[in-house]
């Protein structure tokens, strides 16, 4: 399985809403791939795996299992771009994911990507 789609299906795994509409997800997901193919491969993957529901436009992540700041989120200083708005940043924010790690991330996006803000 490519990498980016076991990344993908363990961040729709870790979001922390109850349900977000289907292209809050896919924003989600294009800090990983903008390739529609795999995009629709990461959401079939995660629905197959009993990860989330998916029907009229929104995601249902099955939730209980989130990104831990405090052990799963790496903070590194260094001349960085935020994998999300692009923005130059110089602390960059990663998660550690079983299937890697993913970033970076400004402070902001960094919770707008795990679902905190």
């Amino acid at each position: 399985m490519d990498e980016r789609v076991k990344l993908g299906v363990e961040l729709l795994a870790h979001l922390e809403y109850e349900e977000l509409p289907l292209s809050d997800a896919i924003d989600r997901l294009e800090t990983i791939t903008t390739d529609p193919h795999l995009t629709r491969e990461i959401l079939d993957t995660a629905e197959m795996r009993g990860l989330l529901d998916r029907e009229e436009g929104l995601v249902r992540p099955a939730g209980g299992v989130y990104v831990s700041f405090e052990s799963e989120v790496v903070q590194r200083e260094g001349e960085f771009t935020c994998q999300r708005c692009g923005a130059d940043i110089s602390t960059g924010h990663f998660i550690n994911f079983d299937a890697g790690e993913h970033g970076p991330f400004g402070s902001s996006c960094i919770r707008k990507v795990t679902g905190r803000e």
